[in-house]
């Protein structure tokens, strides 16, 4: 993971109308240039800090984040991960992760640094439009997660794919 800034956290906790159970946790562990999983994007509703190294986020359903897991080694890096997870409501059909209780909708599930680091560059062309990644349609983040899972480009997110998903989303139930 070399040549990386340190992981930027975007917003602060939103006020949590909603009771603890149903939201989604996430436990976050910074051990410098060892083991470092934190999110890149999303906005949480509480923060817990268990210790110096580890903290716990936790995001109300419907709210997708970006999570993003790297450890190494005497050898090297032994895991390179990102998800972009969408956070479910109780009693929803959710996909278990680790380090994500209770789960979520896994949007998109990519492994090995050169993939995740495309991820990553395409959440920062999404920010360079002023938009916030979390707010991007989520069909957005299945077709890149199936493009590089197959070894192809992904398209890059529009302003028309987005208003689109905007028009989308009001009209539905």
């Amino acid at each position: 993971m070399t040549g990386t800034a340190a992981p930027r956290m975007r917003g602060g906790p939103m006020p949590s109308s909603a009771p603890s159970d149903r939201l989604t946790n996430v436990e976050l562990t910074w051990v410098e240039k060892q083991i470092e999983y934190w999110i890149r994007f999303g906005e949480h509703a509480q923060e817990t800090i268990l210790d110096r190294r580890r903290r716990v986020l936790s995001f109300q359903p419907d709210t997708v984040f970006g999570f993003v897991r790297w450890a190494s080694n005497d050898f090297g890096t032994i895991i390179s991960r990102i998800d972009i997870v969408r956070a479910v409501e109780p009693g929803e059909a959710y996909q278990t992760l680790p380090f994500v209780r209770p789960g979520g909708d896994i949007l998109l599930k990519i492994e090995s640094w050169p993939k995740v680091e495309r991820v990553l560059q395409l959440v920062d062309a999404i920010e360079a439009m002023t938009l916030d990644p979390a707010d991007a349609a989520p069909d957005y983040w299945r077709h890149v997660h199936n493009r590089l899972t197959a070894g192809n480009e992904p398209r890059g997110y529009t302003r028309a794919q987005h208003q689109a998903w905007l028009k989308r989303r009001r009209i539905a139930p």
